[in-house]
């Protein structure tokens, strides 16, 4: 599934929470503040150029995988919350031909802890919301060169995050959102994501 079908999907779901938000409109939230648990399944995009180890035979790696997550977070107030990960972005992996003719096989995994803040706008039982946050992840990645010496490699890294997203909470407590998601990162060249998750609000 590429990304424009992933954005796609997307628009269609906040369409579709904004047609039914009369169905479950309810009165002002008296729950607006408190802790809460959820979870999330998604996409993650990655792609690298020119890795290094294989002194650029390989020029370009380009895959996606299904990635979840698990977090807890705090209200503050209905504006501002604190929210801690766990983000496992699955296995990407990819083959390519080196420059010599030989193929080659590639894969990553990737998963770490990401503290954010989110800042919502509330519309109702609808909400929009953006999010920063900081990474701090582990990249385990291997290259295997059929006619050639491959390499594993393991290191921990820590980037900047941001997304945003639209939510909408059924009976006051489920909060259901869609998410898209970006990684700032100096080792991978292009990283992001698309979520749904849902959270129980306490």
């Amino acid at each position: 599934m590429n990304r424009a079908v992933v954005l796609a999907m997307v628009v269609a779901g906040a369409s579709s929470s904004l047609a039914c938000s009369s169905v479950f409109a309810q009165g002002p939230d008296e729950n607006d503040e408190g802790f809460y648990l959820g979870g999330g399944v998604g996409q993650f995009n990655l792609k690298l150029d020119d890795v290094d180890q294989t002194d650029e035979a390989i020029q370009s790696l380009d895959d996606s995988d299904t990635a979840w997550k698990a977090f807890a977070g705090w209200r503050m107030n209905p504006y501002f919350s604190l929210e801690l990960a766990y983000v496992d972005f699955g296995n990407p992996s990819d083959s390519a031909t080196t420059a010599s003719g030989s193929s080659g096989d590639f894969s990553a995994s990737i998963s770490g802890v990401e503290p954010s803040i989110l800042g919502t706008i509330p519309l109702g039982p609808v909400e929009l919301f953006g999010k920063v946050g900081y990474l701090f992840y582990d990249v385990d990645a291997s290259v295997d060169l059929d006619n050639g010496p491959g390499f594993d490699s393991s290191s921990s890294e820590q980037d900047f995050t941001y997304g945003a997203g639209v939510g909408m909470t059924f009976f006051g407590r489920l909060n259901a959102r869609l998410e898209y998601q970006r990684i700032e990162s100096d080792v991978i060249d292009d990283a992001d994501a698309f979520w749904f998750s849902g959270a129980w609000r306490f």
